[in-house]
């Protein structure tokens, strides 16, 4: 869930290096346990950003009102990296090197993991993405990176198999970032499963990063007349192609992932995402016990309803307090071997890693109308 690669490339090397042979830090026996988070707190996605921060800030009061880890309180130091890699590994590089912390949660976007992981490995200290989808994040990021969340490959096959089956769809447009990671990645996969399921692709176009206008694309696509389009960006950008798809006269269902479930979505798109689906990690209509004392909880602590973001987050840094338990101890590769073995209910779900220290768990398909993210079904791996 980006660009001047060779100087991103050049700067990690760089850190990589300052980094090597420091080993694991924040081992002490005594004082808070200190976590590290790399979110974005402002820039293109900071509701994402500030719905994380919120649901880990209430594990924090309910961690620490429980008597902690072994009686030590815990203590969580937010960075924000908005959205950016190249800031990330600056943020994460302080996280580890001046505030000794015995792990990382986050950071939030594909970019920023596949930049932040190989540092962390580097310095071995465990860091646990809940919303990172790229297959590269754990791929690229060395043994001590784990994800949470289901990966792009799982989530656009779920997508392209919801069009061709559910909705019907034999022909699907492609609109997509062609400098964001998780974007790229989702429409990758999303036409692998289409194609595989009989569907054709009729169109694909790309745009830049922070692009405003997607007229020319659009009036592109439009005369191929394709059953459904796949959009799959963050809520922002989302919001603006689909009241510009509308305005001329583009009226079939947008698809996407995970990236756009914020309230911020229909204060951008306004009606014109209506009649839209997307994959996601878990729906707030959910009946299971977490998910209803996890809703009330943070309804009571912010006055807000938890999206996905909140909870994604929440379950990341609940594993790794788990784990951290579990280890018994905060040094890096004890806290790792315990990641390792995770089977925990957690309000997403129940998680386990596979191999890739990956996260096995399943999806579900929202419908995106009337202001709302309603649950239309659910789908395991």
């Amino acid at each position: 869930m980006f660009k001047k690669k060779a100087c991103l490339v050049l700067s990690m090397a760089m850190t990589v290096g300052l980094l090597a042979g420091c080993g694991a830090k924040g081992s002490s026996t005594t004082g808070d346990i200190k976590i590290g988070v790399v979110l974005p707190l402002t820039g293109q996605v900071s509701s994402f950003g500030k719905s994380g921060q919120n649901g880990i800030k209430l594990l924090e009061d309910q961690v620490n009102k429980a008597g902690g880890i072994n009686g030590r309180k815990i203590k969580f130091l937010f960075e924000d990296d908005e959205g950016k890699p190249d800031t990330a590994t600056t943020v994460g590089t302080k996280l580890i090197s001046n505030d000794n912390v015995v792990a990382i949660v986050g950071p939030l976007t594909s970019g920023s993991c596949i930049a932040l992981g190989p540092i962390a490995t580097q310095s071995k200290v465990p860091m646990i993405t809940g919303s990172g989808t790229n297959p590269d994040v754990t791929k690229k990021g060395g043994e001590y990176v784990y994800r949470t969340c289901f990966i792009d490959p799982f989530q656009g096959t779920v997508i392209a198999k919801f069009a061709s089956g559910d909705l019907k769809a034999k022909t699907a447009a492609i609109l997509y970032d062609n400098g964001n990671d998780y974007s790229k990645g989702l429409a990758e996969f999303f036409e692998k499963g289409f194609v595989a399921s009989g569907g054709k692709i009729v169109a694909k176009e790309t745009y830049a990063t922070n692009d405003k206008d997607f007229k020319a694309q659009l009036t592109k696509i439009k005369p191929t007349k394709p059953d459904v389009i796949l959009l799959p960006d963050y809520y922002g950008t989302v919001g603006n192609i689909a009241k510009q798809a509308r305005a001329i006269d583009i009226k079939v269902p947008l698809l996407g992932g995970d990236g756009w479930d914020s309230a911020e979505l229909f204060k951008v798109g306004g009606t014109a995402v209506n009649n839209c689906y997307i994959s996601d990690h878990y729906s707030a209509d959910d009946t299971s016990k977490l998910v209803i004392a996890f809703q009330k909880e943070y309804k009571a602590k912010y006055n807000l309803n938890a999206d996905a973001m909140a909870v994604l987050n929440y379950d990341a840094a609940k594993i790794m307090v788990e784990a951290i338990k579990v280890a018994g101890k905060t040094d890096g590769p004890s806290i790792k071997e315990a990641l390792a073995k995770t089977n925990l209910e957690v309000v997403s779900g129940k998680v386990s890693f596979d191999a890739n220290r990956d996260a096995i768990k399943g999806a579900v398909i929202l419908k995106v109308d009337a202001g709302k993210f309603n649950f239309v079904k659910k789908l395991i791996p």
